[in-house]
């Protein structure tokens, strides 16, 4: 059996210890599927994906249940965070550096060049907006 690319279809981690792989990423409506799927765990779950960006992001998103992990595997890319307490930082993460993205931070990210980071994500009640 040929392994599963993360870039193409995410990981889910769940209550109990389990890795579910999941269908094949088709962009932003993808992530309204997943957390209908994996409803149940709640808070608890957490979504492991790898993206490369070749431009910066043209949105913001916030997860209110719980942090999130950025790890850059490639290049390098600047995270912008509005903290809930209306503070802004920012922090530019190279390969092997990671950042965290606090509950309830919108963040957004520029990139020159390409990027690819890997994303632990709690995806329960993640919420977008334009940039």
């Amino acid at each position: 059996m040929a392994g599963w690319s993360l870039e193409q279809q995410p990981i889910h981690l769940g209550l109990g210890a389990t890795a579910v792989p999941q269908p094949e990423f088709t962009g932003m409506a993808w992530y309204e599927d997943y957390v209908a799927r994996h409803a149940a765990d709640g808070a608890e779950g957490r979504l492991v994906s790898l993206h490369t960006f070749h431009e910066s992001w043209d949105s913001w998103e916030m997860h209110p249940a719980g942090a999130e992990v950025v790890l850059c595997l490639s290049g390098s890319m600047t995270l912008h965070q509005e903290h809930p307490d209306g503070q802004a930082s920012s922090v530019t993460i190279s390969a092997g550096c990671y950042a965290i993205n606090p509950p309830g931070t919108w963040h957004t990210a520029d990139v020159e060049g390409a990027a690819t980071a890997l994303f632990i994500t709690a995806g329960l009640g993640t919420q977008h907006r334009p940039r």
